[in-house]
This record gives C-alpha cells, structure tokens and sequence, in this order.
C-alpha cells in the first residue's frame, strides 16, 4: 500500500509544480496567451479553470500527505 501512495504523491506533486508554473501576472501565463481579448478585462476562463484545477491538486496533496504520515 506504501508504494502505491508513495507514486500518487510523487504524480500529484508534479501536477502542482506545473500548475503553479502556469499561473503567472496579468499579461503572462495562460490568461495572457490570447485566448480572450484583453479590452474584456476581468479574469479570463482559462484562468478560472487552472484556479480550480490548482486547488483540486491542492486538496489531493494534502489528503494524500496526512494519509501518507499515518501510514508511517
């Protein structure tokens, strides 16, 4: 069982570097790329999904570091 939530830790901290990664300032990362035009201002939809999707890797983190400690 220790291996198994030894890889899914390894996978979802990986997930977070490069969804961390991604987010950046106003006009750079994902929302800065053009996928909508910049006179809509407000936060873009790209930019509302990685958010969620960061904090669901987030939460999995650390669910998956408690239950890895009790295991220990």
């Amino acid at each position: 069982m220790l291996p198994i939530v030894v890889f899914i830790q390894f996978i979802v901290s990986i997930g977070m570097v490069v969804l961390i990664l991604l987010h950046s300032g106003r006009d750079a990362g994902m929302g800065g790329m053009g996928f909508v035009p910049t006179s809509q201002g407000g936060t873009h939809i790209v930019e509302k999904n990685l958010t969620r999707l960061t904090v669901v890797f987030t939460v999995a983190f650390f669910v998956n570091t408690i239950f890895l400690y009790r295991l220990l």
